[in-house]
């Protein structure tokens, strides 16, 4: 990337104020809360049915397990897909900007889920059932390869200076939003409807109810104008000449960034694919506990972790992104243990009580503060590609596979937990150990007390963010 000066621009300041007036940034949050919320609502949908509906409509066998283990296969697809979305749409957001992409992955989102809602069953036209179910997973996983990235840079890029953790923090709530809003419908359903209907119809609404999320969620985004920190690089022509990932492999600092990057994520995708998805499986079958009480745990545990989440973020403006995240993952990696001890007192309240720690408060008190760390490990320019590279391609193995590995791991121990909870704890290691190999200076957002990337005052990346947001920024 080019680092001479060629930043003369007359107009920053003015353009910077226009955007990030209350009434704007209002919008900004909004839109990139509802869009995570609608996104991560479709995705997880699919990770609650795998393990209570879909091993029984899709992929009936003899064996329960071998059922349930298909079924999770299928889910670990859409996270294979995530790299290629993350690719793709990270590619167009880093040339054509963040708005018109995010739009695109969200109606693509929705048509996948609603679709899903309305497929026909394995008893139905046989083996033609899962292979259009695993089509569809497949377009999930690439529209949401290229939702997370878009969201987390929307909020961030418009984000004020001294405020940035929190604004980076509030797309990360859709995550607990959707998560809540999938296990809630699916608790809603099952209680209201006989086991027979809702294994016959009532599941499909929940895919179906995806479609009126969209609508709103797309209304509300194309209200919203271009980052400030986008059009400051495209303003300035610094962005991409080649491919972003191009650009973002050419660079010693950003090629080192990805690795420690996807190490840092395998902790808290191993983490939340444990307690959000194969703990409902193990709850209502090694344990025996009734469905509808097990989701609601899970519901409760979701809310606690949207509360907790902007008060990560806030803690990311006080301390530093870095700081807060190696904290909460060594909380998570310390708790293994104990959760799965509390877990087998078989009791429903000891369950909820297990969630609502580990998923509630332990993860919300780092996921808020994942966005902002990795929106600040790339500059501007190859910051959508960045972002989207280390978040879906450690997807793949520290998420989607986790739910596969746990099952085996939980057959291997005949049913006794602890080799599954050997691996959890073993990815909260080393994901401690590559978070705290980042460098606080090598941030290009800076929050709390992490100072930007040390570099040229031409640097464009550290231009555009110290504009960004800040209508009283000057600059030459």
């Amino acid at each position: 990337m080019p680092s001479e000066a060629r930043h003369s621009d007359p107009q920053p300041d003015q353009e910077s104020a226009e955007s990030t007036s209350p009434g704007r940034l209002r919008t900004v949050v909004f839109a990139s809360l509802l869009g995570t919320t609608v996104e991560w609502y479709d995705f997880f949908l699919y990770s609650t049915a795998a393990g209570l509906v879909f091993n029984k409509l899709f992929f009936p066998t003899a064996d329960g397990t071998v059922g349930t283990m298909l079924s999770f296969a299928t889910f670990a697809v859409g996270f294979v897909a995530r790299p290629v979305g993350g690719l793709l749409f990270g590619h167009l957001g880093d040339r054509i900007g963040r708005k018109h992409t995010l739009a695109f992955t969200m109606g693509l989102m929705g048509v996948s889920t609603a679709l899903i809602g309305l497929l026909p069953t394995y008893q139905q036209v046989g083996v033609l059932a899962p292979a259009l179910l695993l089509v569809l997973r497949v377009a999930q996983g690439v529209a949401l390869g290229g939702e997370w990235a878009g969201a987390v840079l929307l909020a961030v890029e418009y984000g004020p200076p001294g405020r940035k953790g929190r604004f980076g923090s509030y797309p990360q709530i859709g995550l607990a939003l959707g998560l809540a809003l999938g296990t809630g419908v699916f608790a809603l359903l099952s209680n209201v409807l006989s086991e027979s209907a809702f294994i016959d119809y009532g599941w499909r609404i929940a895919f179906l109810i995806s479609l009126v999320l969209v609508v709103v969620g797309l209304t509300v985004r194309l209200k919203i104008d271009e980052t400030p920190a986008f059009k400051a690089a495209r303003r300035l022509q610094e962005l991409p000449r080649a491919a972003p990932l191009v650009e973002l492999w050419r660079e010693p600092a950003a090629r080192r960034h990805v690795v420690l990057g996807m190490l840092a994520r395998w902790g808290e995708g191993a983490a939340f694919n444990t307690w959000a998805v194969f703990a409902i499986t193990y709850a209502t079958g090694t344990l025996a506990l009734d469905r509808t009480p097990v989701l609601l745990a899970v519901t409760a545990a979701a809310l606690v972790m949207a509360a907790m989440i902007p008060v990560s973020g806030s803690a990311v403006d006080r301390y530093g992104a870095r700081r807060v995240y190696l904290v909460g993952m060594a909380a998570f990696t310390v708790s293994v243990l104990p959760a799965f001890w509390l877990f087998g007192t078989g009791g429903t309240w000891a369950f909820a009580a297990a969630l609502v720690v580990t998923l509630g408060i332990v993860h919300g008190s780092f996921y808020g503060a994942q966005g902002t760390l990795f929106a600040g490990l790339f500059a501007t320019p190859v910051r959508y590609t960045g972002m989207s590279f280390v978040y879906q391609m450690s997807g793949i193995f520290a998420s989607g596979i986790t739910p596969l590995i746990m099952t085996a791991l939980l057959a291997l121990g005949t049913g006794s937990p602890w080799w599954a909870c050997g691996y959890l704890a073993l990815t909260g290691v080393v994901s401690v150990w590559a978070t705290g190999r980042l460098r606080d200076g090598d941030q290009h957002v800076p929050t709390g007390r992490t100072a930007p990337a040390p570099s040229s005052p031409a640097d464009p990346s550290v231009l555009v963010e110290a504009g960004a947001g800040s209508a009283g920024s000057s600059r030459a």
